[in-house]
């Protein structure tokens, strides 16, 4: 009766197109459950660390109070760092809020509302609405879809990527939902699904959007494209911009490129996928679960990370609120991660990572072949961070290669220097260089 919930791996070829569930012998199935474990033991380890979370917090604000003298003492501000210090390595962090209520143009303040449009089982659409004096604001301004990505952290983590578009577009963003909360009633979600839901948001938009890709969604949404632009689709979008995204990884590996490519599928089913245990809506799911690509981000700059800790416990003992208060909003955010769909991660690293079907012209979606050379009408701008090191230079440059039809004129890239992929997206260099080239590309193109 179990085996009939449990999906797998990556399954044989039905009609040609590669299928992601279906059922798995009784014999085959005692190492997966095995690896369920896993998720378990992460679930038990963190009530087991409840009572210190909790001992924890009571010195943070025991050493605190303003009302107990120990508070003004070196040795009080020692302790109360430490509590907090241990507090936040040990708690789990909810998914964050976009919190934004208002942004700034120019001397304007301007109003705005997150509104959910669509839901479906693994995402919602979200519009940032915009009022100024109670009314809506530049209404005619260009409808701009970003395709945030679906790799560990949640669409909260492009808050400062929407919040300087907001005054100059009208911004729309797919909030995906963390798969260990979506029932297994469901269904799967794969790659084949990101790329429906893309077309299917396009539709809802309407003709004239306009799209942007932040990483690994620079893929699907071109996938997308390229099977609307084959079809003639009237939604087609009238731009597409590709941010940091893992068009052709050949092109300049980076460590997580060669990871994907040496190791074995096998390898990262045995070590990665596990199963959503039975305190979550989403239980027996197949999943990457959040904690474990966590750790992955966490290693890849270990020494950067401890040194930011160090620096927050320095800042919290010199009373320095407000470098320790950028440290929190920074991490709240960082530490918040979502389980990924097991059939979406690794039908990911297959077409993406190992066989690099789209850059080849190779990619299959529902048994229809995805024709770069289908897109003529949609203007492309490719964003790349001189330092990046996810997707390494010329992977997302990719894209204006392989685009064959597309007019010259209709083609731009943008190497922004002394960046590395976080900083192509957000921070000063984002709002003050980048944002601004993304805003002309489409107003040159409406």
């Amino acid at each position: 009766m179990l085996a009939n919930l449990c999906e797998e791996k990556l399954a044989a070829n039905r009609n040609g197109v590669t299928c992601y569930q279906t059922y798995r012998p009784e014999e085959e199935l005692m190492p997966y459950l095995e690896n369920s474990h896993l998720y378990s033991l992460h679930e038990m380890h963190s009530v087991g660390m409840t009572p210190i979370r909790m001992m924890a917090n009571a010195t943070k604000h025991m050493f605190s109070n303003p009302l107990s003298p120990l508070s003004y003492t070196g040795y009080g501000r020692h302790m109360a760092a430490t509590g907090e210090l241990v507090e936040r390595i040990t708690q789990k962090y909810p998914k964050p809020e976009f919190g934004i209520n208002t942004v700034k143009h120019g001397r304007r303040t301007i109003d705005v509302k997150v509104e959910v449009l669509l839901e479906k089982p693994f995402c919602r659409l979200l519009h940032f609405k915009r009022y100024r004096g109670g009314k809506e604001y530049n209404t005619d301004d260009a409808k701009l879809l970003v395709v945030a990505p679906m790799s560990g952290h949640h669409a909260t983590l492009l808050r400062g990527t929407v919040q300087a578009l907001i005054p100059h577009h009208d911004v729309y963003i797919t909030d995906w939902l963390d798969a260990r909360e979506v029932p297994m009633s469901e269904g799967t979600f794969d790659l084949n699904d990101y790329i429906d839901y893309v077309i299917d948001f396009l539709h809802f938009l309407g003709p004239n959007a306009h799209t942007m890709a932040v990483c690994q969604p620079s893929v699907p949404l071109y996938a997308a494209v390229a099977l609307m632009s084959e079809k003639k689709d009237k939604c087609v979008p009238k731009t597409m911009t590709l941010m940091g995204g893992p068009v052709d990884t050949r092109k300049a590996p980076t460590e997580v490129n060669r990871l994907a490519k040496e190791r074995a599928l096998s390898w990262f089913e045995s070590n990665v996928i596990t199963r959503v245990p039975f305190n979550y809506p989403g239980f027996m799911r197949r999943v990457y679960p959040g904690f474990l690509q966590l750790m992955g981000f966490m290693q890849m700059n270990l020494d950067r990370h401890v040194d930011a800790h160090i620096k927050l416990f320095q800042h919290l003992v010199e009373g320095d609120g407000e470098s320790a208060a950028a440290h929190r909003k920074f991490y709240n955010e960082y530490l918040s991660v979502a389980d990924l769909s097991a059939d979406f991660y690794l039908q990911t690293i297959v077409e993406v990572f190992k066989k690099h079907s789209l850059p080849k012209g190779e990619f299959i979606h529902r048994g229809d072949l995805v024709k770069p050379e289908a897109i003529k009408k949609t203007a492309i701008l490719a964003i790349e961070g001189e330092l990046d090191d996810i997707s390494g230079v010329g992977q997302t440059k990719a894209a204006l290669d392989i685009s064959t039809n597309v007019p010259k004129a209709m083609k731009k890239y943008w190497l922004q220097k002394n960046v590395g992929h976080y900083g192509i997206f957000n921070g000063q260099r984002y709002r003050e260089q980048v944002r601004p080239i993304i805003s002309e590309w489409i107003e040159t193109h409406r």
